[in-house]
């Protein structure tokens, strides 16, 4: 089944294969009217959909909101956080969450950061592999003026990504930074203008698609253990990593197309 076909009866998610560079899959998120805030129905739709990227052959993700939400992801469904208590709350707090499965998709993920990325929206673009942000964006993690904090693991990524310290001062203060400073202190990778925004975006998806997709699922395992091991282990599992690849067609076809001048020819085995 196609990632289009997967969800075709999702509200709340769509997603197209192909339409801008080839092998690279647009997931975009559409609750116009909530901003796109993360209800019930959003994030089970967004697990569908990351779950049936790996049941193709698409080799990047770039996830996105929709053009008529104004926002990225505004948050999650204030309502609801109201009407639960610590017992529901623990139930949906049961992993792996939408996050998890945006951070442990096999594929390359690319944050479209086109509009606000608030809490919860914050939360996602730290799941994903690569962020990318339109100069009008607003990125914050304003948990702690509804008594809060971060739930869907913005106090242990967002460490990860900009220090202690910028950690601190977002997650305590609730105080939001635009784009530039977002990029500033390595919250994002890159930002741009109208102009430039979706080329990039889509420059990128490609360059990354055009890679073997077996070299890229093992890139991105070893890059995710550098945060959850220690050096020499994640050496050790780096050098594992490297001595498999030794083991597919890919390798011997990449080394093949250097030595002969010409485009590879990826079969992913």
């Amino acid at each position: 089944m196609s990632l289009p076909e997967a969800v075709a009866d999702c509200e709340t998610v769509s997603a197209s294969v192909g339409d801008r560079a080839d092998h690279v899959a647009t997931i975009e998120l559409s609750r116009p009217d909530a901003r796109n805030a993360l209800d019930a129905q959003l994030r089970a739709e967004l697990e569908t959909a990351m779950l049936a990227v790996e049941e193709t052959d698409v080799r990047a993700v770039v996830l996105t909101g929709d053009s008529d939400a104004n926002a990225f992801v505004a948050g999650a469904d204030v309502t609801e956080l109201r009407e639960r208590d610590s017992l529901e709350q623990r139930e949906a707090s049961e992993r792996p969450r939408v996050y998890e499965r945006v951070a442990d998709c096999p594929v390359p993920v690319i944050a479209r950061i086109n509009g606000h990325a608030l809490g919860g929206g914050c939360e996602l673009i730290q799941a994903c592999d690569i962020r990318i942000a339109h100069e009008d964006a607003k990125i914050g993690q304003p948990e702690i003026n509804l008594g809060l904090i971060p739930g869907g693991g913005g106090t242990q990524r967002l460490p990860r990504l900009v220090g202690e310290g910028q950690a601190m001062k977002l997650i305590l203060s609730g105080e939001l930074v635009d784009a530039t400073e977002a990029a500033d202190i390595g919250l994002v990778e890159e930002v741009h203008g109208d102009d430039a925004f979706d080329d990039r975006v889509y420059e990128l998806a490609g360059a990354i698609a055009a890679k073997s997709p077996v070299a890229l699922r093992f890139a991105k395992k070893s890059v995710k253990a550098a945060s959850r091991m220690d050096l020499e282990s994640g050496i050790e599992y780096e050098a594992e990593l490297f001595a498999q690849l030794f083991a597919t067609e890919d390798k011997n076809e990449g080394i093949d197309a250097f030595f002969e001048d010409r485009e590879p020819e990826w079969t992913g085995r």
